[in-house]
């Protein structure tokens, strides 16, 4: 007896359109995935974590009557194919009977094509044995400051493949396999009966091996222990007063995250969710006056640029990869969407934000790669950080990402940092600790007075970004340029 061999994904995903069609829906989609991570963890002089996991599946989902339906499965075969398109088809028809409003598409052109990360050097080809040395190795050197307070150290390696084939019923087949690496350290230093964390990472990237770069690491080791003992020995931050603050790109990409980010992703403004960190400020009825910034500044979504988090060939619709502005001169001008919050607000099409994190997650608008463009050659608002620290008389330099909160609708935030520095008569004197700022976003976007020049733009972003029940984890990045932001507040709000 000869078995006969099984399906290939191409073949299933054929088997799941034909299924779709014959069902009668306006739209379906087959989406596969294959997903490998690693992590690499060592505190002190042990390594505490080793960790690799493969997720494999599918997900269809279908367009019924106006109404979603979803099901998805990690058994992979002709007979649990037709039965999770049934399945997916029963669901839609579910939610219709609970749904006050038909969902409506924009068009997309399906497309057939393929996208991979550039990479120089497969992260799962390395050895373990070698990546395991590197961070014994920093950990090692961290602790030779033991005798000046280093206590506690800790090193981390992260890597991740995404293996993605998407297929939808108006002839759309695409394929992706997206690389991650994200290398980085800490120490604690202990004095005085405090201790202060100060840490350094090299950028989460789409991007191989390439990126752990052990000769920048390991040179970077005496100046962040160093730091680390200054900063526990330092003064505290004021409280209860107004600062000029100069932020820069390792702490700036985050303020731009929570405060740019959400609250112009589309489903969010239109409440779709409400439940899992809030809504949005930035209501459609403020498309195109919203004052969100002050003039000369400038967001862009940009789901092309190498190396972003988020960058890909197309989104979890199939829809490509893109750039846009979102906020131009310091206005509110576009958000980010996905085809189905595109036709709810008038658009032409998508911009392309849809992702979900599993073959088990159905996509959802996600913050794209969001970043804050450089101030032009010659601009009034134009300075390098060293010209914008040389020009306050009385402020604080602050680096890195600590504490943050901010309200339901995006309004109100708080921001802590990982170092800090004061500012006197144009000169960084001394170290502080335990700095916090807070403001309300329009208020703080539009105090920015100075904007970095291309040359200091850095692509920082976050591999751990939270959204929805149950939630999804989404990563991007968010290229910026240092700034200085002028009367903003310190400490807690009242």
């Amino acid at each position: 007896m000869v078995l006969a061999a099984p399906l290939t994904r191409k073949e299933l995903a054929a088997l799941a359109i034909d299924c779709l069609r014959r069902s009668g829906c306006e739209y379906g989609e087959v989406r596969f995935a294959n997903y490998q991570t690693q992590r690499l963890t060592a505190r002190d002089r042990s390594l505490d974590e080793l960790s690799e996991r493969r997720s494999t599946g599918f997900g269809v989902r279908v367009l019924l009557d106006g109404a979603w339906g979803f099901a998805a499965s990690h058994r992979l075969g002709a007979g649990q194919m037709q039965r999770i398109v049934a399945l997916a088809v029963e669901t839609a028809k579910a939610s219709r009977l609970a749904q006050n409003a038909r969902v409506r598409l924009v068009p997309v052109a399906p497309e057939r094509g393929s996208y991979v990360t550039p990479i120089g050097i497969d992260p799962f080809a390395v050895p373990v044995e070698n990546k395991a040395q590197l961070l014994l190795e920093i950990n090692e050197r961290l602790l030779r400051f033991g005798d000046q307070g280093i206590r506690k150290v800790r090193s981390f390696l992260r890597f991740g493949r995404e293996e993605k084939l998407f297929a939808s019923t108006e002839g759309a087949l695409i394929e992706q396999t997206i690389y991650r690496s994200y290398p980085g350290f800490s120490c604690t230093a202990v004095a005085d009966g405090d201790a202060q964390e100060r840490s350094y990472e090299r950028p989460p990237l789409n991007i191989g091996y390439e990126h752990i770069n052990a000769a920048d690491l390991l040179a970077q080791v005496e100046r962040v222990a160093t730091e680390a003992i200054q900063k526990v020995r330092a003064p505290k931050g004021p409280e209860g007063v107004c600062s000029t603050l100069v932020l820069k790109p390792s702490h700036l990409f985050l303020t731009i995250h929570e405060s740019v980010g959400h609250p112009t992703e589309l489903d969010r403004v239109y409440g779709y969710e409400a439940n899992f960190a809030g809504t949005s400020f930035a209501t459609t009825d403020k498309l195109g006056s919203l004052r969100y910034a002050a003039p000369g500044v400038n967001f862009r979504a940009d789901r092309t640029q190498p190396g972003g988090r988020a960058t890909c060939g197309w989104d979890d619709e199939g829809v490509p990869a893109q750039s846009w502005r979102v906020v131009e001169d310091g206005i509110l001008i576009d958000y980010l969407t996905d085809r189905e919050t595109a036709h709810r607000l008038g658009r032409a099409g998508s911009n392309g934000c849809a992702f979900a994190d599993s073959w088990a997650g159905v996509p959802m608008v996600r913050i794209p790669n969001l970043g804050l463009e450089p101030g032009p050659d010659g601009g009034a608002y134009t300075a390098t950080l060293e010209e914008m620290i040389a020009d306050t008389k009385e402020g604080i330099l602050i680096d890195g990402i600590g504490s943050y909160s901010i309200d339901q609708q995006r309004r109100n935030f708080q921001f802590g940092g990982d170092a800090f520095w004061k500012i006197e008569k144009g000169k960084i004197v001394h170290m502080l600790k335990d700095v916090t700022y807070c403001a309300m976003t329009t208020d703080f976007w539009n105090r920015v007075d100075a904007l970095g020049p291309a040359g200091e733009l850095e692509q920082w972003g976050t591999d751990i970004c939270g959204k929805g029940e149950p939630m999804q984890i989404a990563q991007m990045s968010h290229a910026c340029v240092p700034v200085r932001v002028r009367d903003i507040a310190l400490g807690s709000p009242n």
